[in-house]
């Protein structure tokens, strides 16, 4: 039976993973939720048990090293090993850089902590079981990860950092059987970007993306899971990410206009 770890179970994306792997597996399937909200995390293990699964909450903060570990060590202790980790836990934000204070840019630092770090800190520790299983990783990075988006400087920071960081374990991990999976999401409809950063790195309330058209979040990780499951090295999630991906290298200036249309005209450079 599969024991999975999902970091970021408590609302949007990772919780929609851990009901579609409870509706998948069931009672095969351990599915250990970790995120920062304890109460959040209950409710969606309820959902998970109702739909059969069974289910081990965690409470971890992943920019902490220990609680990762902990994390990790406690899944093996009590499940007997680990078979996938996913990667989810992230937080967002949207701020042009000349409109953050030199003494607020700290926030810059805590974004990377939580996006970056987080997943390093629980693959670090998750390795060598990992290992044993042969097992598989999942990232969730972002379009933001492939391509700048203004206003997001620090957002896509994060998550560029993530990539190349997966991208140069997979290589790494070639002949051990485990399986690097990155996920790339456009505008997905959960509560992210609303409740994101600021320029002054408090809660934004809203976000400066348009979202007309954001994918819902079960399309969102069904696609996820189904990468994850055939060992895929990607998941691009939008027709615009596939094809914006190639312009890059192309038609750079293109790409770069692509990325302003997606902002909303009061979070763009002049507005």
């Amino acid at each position: 039976m599969p024991n999975i770890i999902i970091t970021g179970a408590s609302e949007g994306i990772g919780a929609e993973m851990a009901r579609q792997l409870a509706r998948r597996h069931g009672l095969q399937a351990m599915l250990v939720l970790a995120a920062r909200n304890a109460s959040r995390l209950q409710s969606v293990a309820a959902e998970c048990m109702a739909l059969g699964a069974r289910t081990l909450i965690l409470p971890t903060d992943v920019t902490q090293a220990d609680q990762c570990r902990q994390l990790i060590e406690t899944t093996v202790r009590e499940c007997g090993s680990l078979d996938i980790l996913i990667n989810n836990a992230g937080i967002s934000a949207h701020a042009l850089l000349e409109q953050v204070p030199v003494d607020k840019l700290g926030w810059y630092e805590d974004l990377m902590r939580v996006n970056f770090w987080g997943s390093v800190y629980c693959t670090h520790a998750a390795l060598p079981y990992l290992k044993q299983s042969h097992g598989r990783i999942v990232a969730v990075s972002s379009l933001a990860g492939l391509v700048g988006v203004p206003g997001r400087t620090a957002y896509s920071a994060s998550k560029f950092a993530m990539t190349g960081f997966f991208e140069a374990l997979r290589t790494e991990l070639k002949d051990s059987g485990v399986s690097v999976t990155l996920a790339y999401p456009g505008v997905v409809s959960t509560q992210i970007r609303t409740h994101g950063l600021n320029a002054q790195g408090e809660v934004a309330g809203v976000s400066g993306l348009h979202e007309e058209n954001a994918m819902s979040t079960q399309e969102c990780a069904r696609l996820i899971l189904y990468g994850m499951l055939r060992r895929r090295r990607e998941v691009v999630m939008t027709a615009k990410g596939k094809v914006g991906r190639w312009l890059k290298l192309l038609l750079p200036s293109l790409v770069d206009h692509m990325a302003m249309a997606a902002v909303k005209s009061d979070f763009r450079p002049g507005a």
